[in-house]
């Protein structure tokens, strides 16, 4: 055979291989492997066996958890605008072509007030709205009877009136768009806007 044509041939021709030889190696690997393996399998589960191992008294909160256990401007904070909205409940919801109030949204206001009274840093702004019935008038005067409703209940729980304003927007912005009862009486409401009161 010559060699020369074919020099990776003469290379792989002359080396002679050991079986031996290579099963040893395979066996020494497999072995090291299996003592690597268990090594690593006996530290992860001498890692997790003591869980109080490191001193815990200088923790850092990372969430921004105060002392009652809540962020402060969360939903959990009683004292916060989103607490007011998500929790109490920020608007009240009203029949057909009416601005009287319900049972279930005097309830609610009830709530507002109690938020409103113990929370003087706020003011809040009622905005009356109507569904997409009827004209644009009647339904900006109707969304403004129904924000007069709600700031005279108000004020009758003892909310001061200088910290009440009111708006109508009328049938100008639904919450939901479609032609029918459950999108109309979605948006027949007044929504109580909270904000802080500017200091000067």
């Amino acid at each position: 055979m010559d060699f020369r044509a074919f020099p990776w041939r003469a290379a792989c021709g002359r080396r002679k291989l050991s079986t031996t030889t290579d099963k040893r190696v395979g066996r020494n690997t497999m072995k090291h492997m299996s003592k690597v393996a268990l090594l690593c399998a006996g530290l992860a589960l001498a890692a997790c066996t003591n869980a109080d191992r490191f001193d815990d008294t200088n923790t850092v909160d990372l969430n921004g958890a105060g002392a009652g256990g809540f962020a402060p401007g969360s939903a959990q904070d009683p004292n916060s605008p989103l607490y007011f909205q998500q929790a109490i409940g920020d608007r009240v919801l009203f029949a057909v072509d009416q601005s009287t109030l319900s049972p279930a949204a005097m309830g609610t206001l009830d709530g507002q007030a109690q938020w409103l009274m113990s929370n003087a840093d706020y003011t809040a702004i009622i905005e009356g709205h109507a569904d997409e019935q009827g004209t644009r008038e009647y339904n900006l005067a109707l969304g403004a009877r129904r924000a007069n409703s709600v700031q005279e209940y108000l004020v009758s729980k003892g909310v001061a009136p200088s910290r009440l304003k009111v708006v109508s927007y009328g049938k100008e912005r639904p919450i939901e768009i479609c032609s029918s009862e459950a999108c109309y009486a979605k948006n027949r409401r007044a929504v109580t806007v909270i904000s802080v009161v500017p200091t000067s």
